[in-house]
């Protein structure tokens, strides 16, 4: 277990808060439908998005440095399991997103309408989330999913193509990073360009998920408010694309290793 340090336990906290953020993020579009108030919403679920993407790349050089200090002997299976730890936080994250998706879509229905009222101003939201008063209602919407949460979801109204592409794209994305890092350790001549591929397969699923998951919840999320569907049309497929992030990152774990043998028998043809 030596490959389990106080760095991995660092670096696994920081992606299990990102995958918890990016989890998280789906809450913002029901809270959006079920104030009735989407243009918000989305304010508040791109700074969402900007601030884990900023962790993700804060985490990184961390996760790289990794490579740097692994012993000389067996640093290939060394180097793989603590990365597998580092995988497995991301699922550890996306599940305590999906234990917090009520309480947040709760609170981020708060949060909606003061930005609202505060005419768009992260700022003046921020400084009344620090406020002793706020964070005190804010604590008493904390609690699990309850069953009377789920029972009225119905699987019939997920499209099975997207719970799939979604569980792929999250396992793509989740894995991009280390995949590339490892197939710069199986590959030492061309490691800048084994470890320079993870931004390319990140940027790819980024702009998959762009073009072709949240355009159709965000769609979803109009025909609510302007009640051309219901809410709980919206909240199953929410659960359900949630679910599928949790699948994916568990997949991340089996396409880890394919995926760097790839990433470095790619780099012969690049470098």
């Amino acid at each position: 277990m030596d490959f389990v340090n106080e760095k991995v336990l660092f670096i696994s906290l920081f992606i299990l808060i990102i995958h918890s953020i990016e989890t998280l993020a789906y809450a913002v579009r029901l809270s959006g439908a079920r104030v009735k108030l989407i243009a918000s919403a989305l304010s508040l679920f791109n700074v969402m998005v900007i601030v884990s993407r900023l962790a993700n790349m804060m985490q990184q050089p961390f996760t790289g440095s990794l490579i740097d200090t692994a012993p000389k002997h067996g640093a290939l299976e060394f180097v793989k399991m603590e990365f597998r730890v580092l995988i497995g936080s991301s699922t550890l994250g996306t599940l305590l997103g999906i234990l917090l998706l009520p309480t947040f879509i709760a609170i981020f229905s708060r949060a909606i309408i003061h930005l609202s009222n505060n005419r768009g101003s992260i700022s003046a939201l921020m400084k009344k989330g620090t406020n002793m008063a706020f964070f005190k209602r804010g604590i008493k919407h904390i609690h699990l999913p309850r069953w009377s949460y789920i029972k009225d979801i119905n699987l019939s109204n997920v499209p099975k193509q997207l719970f799939f592409f979604n569980m792929a794209i999250t396992a793509i994305y989740t894995v991009g990073v280390f995949a590339a890092l490892y197939a710069s350790l199986m590959a030492p001549e061309r490691s800048t360009t084994a470890i320079n591929a993870s931004g390319l397969i990140n940027g790819i699923a980024t702009i998959l998920l762009a073009l072709f998951v949240d355009p159709k919840i965000s769609i979803l999320a109009d025909d609510v408010v302007n009640r051309k569907g219901n809410y709980t049309t919206l909240k199953s497929i929410s659960i359900m694309m949630v679910t599928s992030r949790l699948f994916g990152t568990i997949l991340a774990q089996f396409l880890f290793v394919p995926g760097a043998y790839y990433i470095a028998w790619l780099t012969k043809f690049i470098a």
